[in-house]
């Protein structure tokens, strides 16, 4: 059996970091977008995805099995963990330049428990042997919770270093990221909404056009 790998998602009024650049309804596709590129990640890495949505969603691979708890972050993934008894995975939507070797590395790790972090003190991925026994402690130092819990436990602990899943796509700046290192649907949404690259002043950045 192929080991599930969660991506939480909220599919109203995401993204709100970008609202000076996006509208709602953009923000929305722009996640969706993204999410697909996760989803077709974890299928291509011989994973299982688990969609934690907090609604319904339409058009969603018939691979992904879908879980619709309108709860907060932690308190969802709690519920979720309750019913493991075996390994699984945790990786954000907003991860969009994550890839089939990036992936694999997580959820091949040999330790107990692997994390990476993301920028901020954040939390981006999660692989853990004992699924049952994850206490989730999202919001804020995340990275650091989430580091003494596994410490406390006495897991082996792999902390690994990924670019692709190290970025996450919450600021206009990280709209570079995307289209520097992806070609996939993320890259192409913001193309067709109008966003390309642009250099001023020897910065690159991106524009609407």
């Amino acid at each position: 059996m192929t080991p599930p790998i969660v991506i939480p998602f909220r599919p109203v009024d995401p993204k709100k970091r970008l609202k000076a650049i996006m509208s709602q309804e953009e923000r929305e596709g722009f996640a969706r977008a993204m999410l697909s590129d996760v989803i077709e990640t974890v299928i291509d890495a011989g994973c299982t995805p688990v969609l934690l949505t907090t609604q319904e969603i339409a058009n969603i691979d018939a691979r992904v099995r879908v879980i619709v708890l309108n709860l907060g972050l932690n308190e969802a993934l709690d519920a979720f963990r309750k019913e493991q008894d075996g390994p699984f995975g945790i990786v954000m939507a907003d991860l969009a330049l994550c890839n089939t070797k990036s992936l694999m590395q997580l959820a091949h790790t040999s330790a107990a428990f692997g994390i990476v972090p993301g920028t901020g003190g954040g939390t981006n991925a999660i692989y853990i042997k004992d699924g049952s026994a994850f206490k989730a402690q999202y919001y804020g130092f995340s990275f650091l919770k989430h580091l003494t819990w596994a410490k406390e436990q006495g897991y082996s602990i792999e902390i690994i270093d990924s670019f692709r899943l190290s970025t996450d796509i919450d600021e206009p700046d990280d709209l570079v990221e995307v289209l520097i290192h992806t070609e996939r649907n993320t890259a192409a949404y913001l193309n067709q909404i109008g966003f390309v690259l642009c250099a001023e002043e020897g910065r690159v950045h991106v524009k609407r056009i």
